[in-house]
């Protein structure tokens, strides 16, 4: 786990650059620095180094191949290196390795078998930079899912690239123009999805995508393409699904899951789990001490406010499986303490509350490990967010809706997420798009007029009944540009490398060809996940409402410290000076909020950034 960045440009002042570029990755990789630079094309690599496998100087980068062809930066885990390498061996002889890393695996892989092959082989995730010395060919390439980040631009004549934006700011030509044609799909949705980002000219390569540059290069000529379409992947899987039975199909998924976790637990570093007392993270953790047959560390917080508090479930998972396990209760103060932080973690505007339960949880486990193994991905392969059942049961009913009706109440929803679309669909129960309008005029609409923006269209249909779509929906926007996000940032900031078994591509493919009735009814989600953990920790654990990772966002905004820096934030909010946002609809959203509680999430969204703009210079 590292930070990456890098370069194509001339000038005399390359080594400097990438050296501040460098400087500005030290949180994700405060092991070990280095930097290449090639004499005559101008391609220059960085790296940050997060010491996971191989400890030894064979593991540092930017890392030539044994030929001296390709040179590598490189930010991630290849989990079947061992299978890799055999087939490395078969396709050229024995290789030449110096060490035991991955990444040198890795490029003995692209050398044997080529790029696209070895795209294709790899399980893990990852980011990186490529230079074909041979071919003067860059290539840069994400994992499958979106696990690691990577971003880029092209500024005057040079091309620039790193792990996060704070890297790219260091780059001579940056330019901190905002782009503003985001903000209303951020204020929607609390994030800002790829390619795009908060700034104009600078993009995030989407997941499962790579991107050639022959060098010297023109930007008209980047050649960006998927090597992974995971939609039609899971098309693929609909249409040949799993054909055994449920106990057929929990006896496969613990072989995958088992095996994911075994892979995702070898590093020369202390490794845990997250263990929150939810079906996922229990899921893990058990399997991680069948696999270990050792002592197994498992991590937790916890509230004072019972209504978010899982901790007491969590010690008693862990009690029952014996894991050495640490909890730590936070109090609204040192949640507070973490919000400054928040631009400079994440970057750009990120309004995800439970990003500060994330950090604080990672920086826990940071302490006594130095990688964690997480939960995350159950929800939306396995039918697990709890409006999952309830659109079930809704489009029975909104079936008998005239389809006029349905078509027009479409147009008004702008996101096709599961929980607006399910907020929109009780609505459109009451039989008229009036009502409709009213249910949804306090949140939808105001977004774009905060953003000073009119209201679009992002949905032509309402539902239609298929669990499974809008399950893969989540999977492809909400999971890998919030989700994922949250969880490597927060990781990251504090030097921690987060691992996610359930993103193995094995497992996630497996999931996409279950029938939707072994995932998710009408009363239950996650069945089959639930099935396999049953076989490690007794239901009565387990058998109770799901919480999920959240916090008291309407309490913490309507009384105490929090509530005043929101005032402080919201009296006189820089964004609004700068017509950014529009203070009418800003003041509108504060006023109601304060009089009946109305959106808290909208209103966290305006205040990270506002929190954002303000820091923006810092990142």
């Amino acid at each position: 786990m590292c930070g990456i960045a890098g370069f194509v440009y001339d000038g005399a002042d390359r080594e400097e650059i990438i050296e501040r570029m460098n400087s500005r990755l030290i949180h994700r990789g405060p092991d070990a620095g280095g930097c290449w630079m090639d004499e005559h094309s101008g391609v220059t690599f960085g790296h940050r180094r997060l010491s996971i496998r191989d400890l030894s100087a064979y593991g540092a980068q930017p890392m030539k191949s044994a030929s001296g062809r390709f040179v590598i930066v490189y930010n991630g885990e290849i989990y079947n290196t061992t299978e890799l390498r055999e087939q490395v061996e078969k396709a050229s002889g024995a290789g030449q390795y110096r060490g035991s890393s991955d990444t040198e695996v890795l490029l003995e892989a692209f050398e044997a078998l080529g790029v696209k092959t070895t795209l294709d082989e790899i399980k893990g995730m990852f980011a990186f930079a490529l230079y074909d010395r041979q071919e003067k060919k860059l290539t840069l390439a994400r994992d499958r899912f979106g696990e690691k980040p990577l971003y880029y631009a092209f500024f005057k004549g040079s091309f620039v690239f790193a792990s996060e934006i704070g890297a790219l700011k260091c780059f001579p030509a940056f330019t901190e123009e905002i782009n503003r044609d985001v903000i209303p799909e951020y204020m929607l949705l609390g994030y800002i999805p790829a390619p795009k980002t908060i700034y104009k000219g600078v993009y995030k390569l989407p997941p499962g995508c790579v991107m050639e540059l022959a060098v010297p290069f023109a930007e008209k000529n980047a050649k960006k393409g998927r090597y992974y379409d995971l939609r039609k992947v899971a098309g693929e899987a609909y249409e040949h699904p799993f054909k055994g039975s449920f106990e057929e199909a929990a006896d496969e998924l613990e072989r995958l899951l088992k095996a994911a976790v075994a892979s995702q637990l070898v590093a020369d570093v202390p490794v845990g789990t997250y263990l929150s007392g939810g079906i996922d993270s229990a899921c893990i953790t058990a399997l991680a001490k069948a696999v270990k047959g050792e002592d197994t560390s498992s991590f937790t917080i916890g509230f004072d406010d019972p209504k978010y508090d899982e901790a007491p479930y969590a010690k008693e998972i862990a009690k029952h499986l014996g894991t050495r396990h640490s909890e730590q209760y936070v109090s609204e103060a040192e949640m507070k303490a973490v919000i400054p932080k928040i631009p400079c973690i994440y970057g750009e505007p990120y309004a995800d509350s439970s990003q500060i339960p994330t950090y604080l949880v990672s920086r826990q486990a940071r302490e006594k490990v130095t990688v964690v193994l997480s939960g995350d991905a159950g929800d939306e392969l396995f039918g697990g967010y709890a409006t999952y059942p309830k659109m079930l049961k809704l489009w029975d009913t909104v079936k008998t809706v005239p389809a006029g009706l349905r078509k027009t109440a479409g147009k008004i929803l702008k996101a096709r997420d599961s929980k607006t679309l399910y907020r929109a669909g009780e609505c459109l129960l009451a039989g008229n798009i009036r009502e409709l309008k009213a249910a949804v005029d306090h949140y939808d609409p105001l977004c774009y007029r905060i953003s000073g923006h009119d209201m679009s269209i992002r949905r032509d249909k309402l539902g239609g009944g298929d669990l499974k779509e809008l399950m893969l929906d989540d999977l492809l926007i909400y999971h890998p540009e919030d989700i994922l996000v949250k969880v490597d940032r927060a990781g990251m900031a504090v030097s921690l490398e987060n691992r996610i078994p359930m993103l193995d591509k094995d497992v996630a493919e497996f999931a996409l060809s279950l029938p939707p009735e072994y995932l998710c009814d009408k009363s239950c989600g996650k069945k089959l996940l639930k099935e396999v953990l049953y076989r490690y920790v007794p239901r009565e654990l387990m058998d109770r409402p799901k919480k999920g990772f959240s916090v008291p966002l309407e309490k913490w905004l309507g009384e105490g410290e929090t509530a005043e820096w929101a005032d402080e934030l919201m009296s006189s909010p820089q964004c609004v000076k700068d017509g950014i946002l529009d203070a009418r609809a800003c003041d509108e959203l504060r006023k109601a909020f304060k009089k009946n509680g109305r959106s808290p999430r909208l209103l966290w969204n305006v205040l990270m950034l506002e929190q954002w703009y303000r820091s923006r210079r810092d990142i």
